[in-house]
């Protein structure tokens, strides 16, 4: 797809249709896009950018605003539950209140906080994987990678353990909505994951409110006291807080099964990688961060312009709806040599897997702390680990992962 003459799917490329293939294996697509379409028009006042000099000029514009009430209004349809929630949390809010929301999460997620989960999330891995060696034949998705990040924030949060069964189905619902067009069956149950989840959510904060946790461990105990007195810019909104909440399972749940999921399937199928960590286990930190680069959890990211900006001589109008081809930047040959092979030792390695700049994505490290222990303690438990079957795609083109991931324990 990198010929002298564009792609005939070029010339009507979209994101809520896009070709045939391309949510499979999107990578030859965005290097044609890079090619020969690098700011790519899908519409009058929308563009893709697949470049990463470009994404990260965007991610740095002072001028590019993640508010999303213009743009999620028709999409997902004024005052429901849906638009609420993702115009409510931290990631779709520009400053003062994303600086405000910002300030208090990451106090909540601070290095010693994470320090402190290590042992957590350690224990829970190793009962998965416990609970995996008497199976033989498991799903890495649903057995593992998918039910590590519901446990962790449900401790940082201390959802009780009976309340849990619901927080992937919901995660997902939620999530769902952002593709770039979602069926009215998606959103019908996108609304209704969130009516449930507040529901849960107020019962828990109520509790929360009369027997408050210990702020050091418990998130939300830490968001419900704030860090100023009631009714300043230190303490959260009751929307604020139910909605931020949400926003912390949904991130940290969909992201991180996809970094897990998406890190073992590459490096199950990259046999001289796995066996290259296996025998350097020092690697594994910049094994984490090369599998955020060569399959990134999250491939789509968007903005909207305040004011006109150039871009490649360009002039991009006010208003403009900016995508950011972010698994097309981390495949950048400008920027990553050989980008598309896989190497655990890639140094340097300034992916963009988490973004850029004040919108950097506030649970990065707990990330990393999750797949460090997943892929650390299983390759070491299970060294002859191999997939067995037909892997399945969760065929989304906004989230980048697997639905199911058959293996064998070995």
């Amino acid at each position: 797809m990198s010929a002298v003459n564009p792609p005939d799917w070029l010339a009507t490329f979209t994101l809520a249709q896009p070709p045939a293939g391309f949510a499979a294996n999107p990578y030859p697509f965005y290097a044609a896009l890079r090619q020969h379409a690098p700011v790519c028009w899908l519409g009058s006042n929308s563009v893709l950018l697949t470049r990463y000099d470009d994404v990260l000029a965007i991610y740095r514009a002072s001028v590019a605003s993640s508010d999303k009430q213009v743009e999620f209004a028709p999409r997902l349809g004024l005052g429901t539950p849906i638009f609420e929630h993702h115009t409510s949390s931290l990631v779709f809010n520009d400053p003062p209140s994303h600086t405000r929301v910002r300030r208090l999460l990451m106090g909540a997620l601070n290095q010693r906080a994470i320090a402190r989960m290590e042992a957590g999330v350690l224990t829970l891995v190793d009962g998965l994987l416990d609970a995996m060696g008497q199976q033989r034949d498991v799903d890495l998705i649903d057995d593992f990678a998918a039910r590590i990040p519901v446990e962790v924030i449900g401790n940082l949060l201390a959802i009780p353990h009976a309340q849990r069964a619901p927080l992937r189905g919901w995660s997902l619902a939620i999530l769902s909505a952002l593709e770039p067009a979602p069926s009215p069956t998606v959103l019908s149950q996108a609304n209704a994951a969130v009516t449930d989840f507040l529901a849960c959510l107020r019962k828990l904060v109520a509790e929360r409110r009369r027997r408050p946790g210990d702020p050091q461990a418990d998130v939300l105990t830490r968001l419900l006291q704030g860090d100023g007195e009631p009714g300043t810019d230190g303490m959260l909104s009751e929307t604020e807080l139910l909605h931020n909440c949400i926003f912390l399972l949904n991130a940290g749940h969909e992201t991180t099964t996809n970094l897990i999921g998406n890190g073992l399937h590459a490096l199950l199928t990259h046999r001289s990688q796995l066996e290259r960590l296996q025998a350097q286990p020092e690697l594994l930190n910049s094994a984490v961060e090369e599998l955020l680069r060569f399959e990134s959890p999250l491939q789509l990211n968007n903005r909207r312009l305040t004011a006109p900006m150039t871009l490649r001589g360009l002039e991009l109008p006010k208003g403009c709806f900016v995508t950011l081809g972010i698994g097309a930047a981390n495949r950048d040959p400008l920027a990553f040599d050989l980008p598309n092979e896989l190497d655990i030792a890639r140094r340097p390695n300034n992916h963009l897997a988490f973004g850029q700049g004040a919108h950097a994505c506030s649970g990065m490290n707990v990330a990393r702390l999750e797949a460090r222990v997943a892929l650390g303690r299983l390759l070491l438990r299970y060294p002859r680990l191999a997939l067995a079957g037909e892997p399945v795609r969760d065929l989304r083109v906004r989230f980048r992962g697997f639905k199911h991931l058959p293996a064998k324990m070995h």
